[in-house]
């Protein structure tokens, strides 16, 4: 996995935990299964655009936060 990847899916985790969303209720609100967000943030998968998106929103985040 590229050191970009693994740096979106690690700000993925730290803004869940900042927010102290869990996985279930992330995945209640994105949309996403709950096993799909654990394989993300354990770096087992990678995410597509339209995943990160559905996850920025759950978080009310842009998808440009992932990024910068």
């Amino acid at each position: 996995m590229e050191k970009e990847v693994e740096k979106v899916i690690d700000k993925i985790r730290k803004f869940r935990k900042e927010k102290k969303i869990s996985i279930l209720t992330l995945s209640v609100e994105s949309g996403v299964s709950r096993s799909h967000l654990f394989y993300i943030e354990s770096k087992k998968t990678i995410p597509s655009l339209e995943t990160l998106a559905k996850i920025a929103h759950a978080m009310d985040l842009k998808l440009k936060d992932f990024f910068v």
